[in-house]
């Protein structure tokens, strides 16, 4: 299985590699998992592997590596495919347009945290919240796809986390200071022909799961996903282009997330995450994301006083 990670170096920069049974093999410096993609998708992420695995710059064990965020990509999307999750957050009548198109908004590219990194709870926010999601790597350059052509321009999948603080994103004119604080890209990226024999419905047969404070909280899988990753880069790129490196997220699968348990079960509700839990996010043959929740830092009045 072709597993691309990017770690810390022995001189604490950036490092490009691919884990082969529990070792990272490093590329050589100036490589990156975003250079390669863009340098020649697919093919160019192959060669590198190749040379990765045959004569690594040098080798580390997986566990004691210090991962980092796995790219930044040039855009960065995140979509709301479940329906599970949109039901279990406004329980009632599914809005009908969400049957015909796959939402999505814009993320931001410079939050994007590595799978062991602490997290901060954004500023002013009571009701700090994760979400567990599929990320789509995009490896081709396209305009206005096929979802067939769609679904071939992507490389490979990781996981992703969107970190949300719901009151912001409620309370605010426009959800983004309640988005744009974290998003989590990681362990690594799977070349999406490794998971290809577990294709299932519109998705793939993985599970999927969340622990809190080690707990299990959500069980899920990519299966149960309303709109398949061609019909989401489709929509994505239509009338507009997407280009290698962009990484497009899945929406939250069904229980991924705080915010349903609160909807859903009040009377059960556990509490909104708060400095010190500890959150793994797991995705089978994908990885783990491994994160302790911290203090946010403090926020700045501005002139209003708000």
């Amino acid at each position: 299985m072709t597993r691309w990670i990017t770690y810390a170096g022995p001189a604490g920069q950036d490092r490009a590699g691919i884990v082969l049974d529990g070792i990272v093999h490093g590329l050589e410096d100036g490589l990156s998992l975003r250079g390669l993609l863009e340098e020649g998708g697919a093919a160019a992420l192959a060669a590198a592997a190749e040379a990765a695995a045959q004569a690594p710059v040098e080798t580390v064990p997986y566990d004691d590596a210090v991962i980092r965020p796995l790219l930044r990509p040039p855009a960065l999307r995140d979509a709301m495919c479940f329906n599970e999750h949109i039901r279990n957050c406004r329980p009632g009548e599914l809005d009908p347009r969400h049957s015909r198109y796959p939402y999505f908004w814009f993320g931001n590219p410079a939050a994007i945290l590595g799978a062991r990194d602490d997290v901060r709870i954004f500023p002013e926010s009571e009701k700090f919240d994760y979400e567990l999601e599929i990320g789509a790597v995009i490896g081709t350059e396209g305009e206005n796809l096929s979802p067939e052509e769609a679904e071939a321009a992507i490389v490979g999948y990781t996981v992703f986390c969107d970190w949300s603080a719901r009151d912001l994103q409620r309370e605010r004119l426009v959800a983004i200071k309640g988005k744009d604080g974290a998003t989590t890209l990681g362990p690594v990226m799977v070349t999406k022909d490794e998971i290809e024999h577990r294709r299932a419905g519109k998705g793939f047969d993985l599970a999927m799961s969340v622990t809190r404070n080690g707990e299990v909280f959500t069980t899920g899988n990519w299966s149960s996903i309303d709109w398949s990753f061609g019909d989401i880069v489709s929509y994505v790129s239509r009338g507009t282009r997407i280009v290698p490196g962009d990484v497009i997220g899945s929406g939250t699968v069904g229980w991924g997330c705080l915010l349903e348990h609160a909807v859903s079960a009040p009377d059960t509700f556990p509490g909104w995450l708060k400095p010190g839990d500890r959150v793994e996010l797991e995705v089978e043959l994908i990885g783990r994301l491994q994160h302790r929740i911290t203090e946010p830092v403090p926020w700045h009045p501005l002139s209003s006083g708000f």
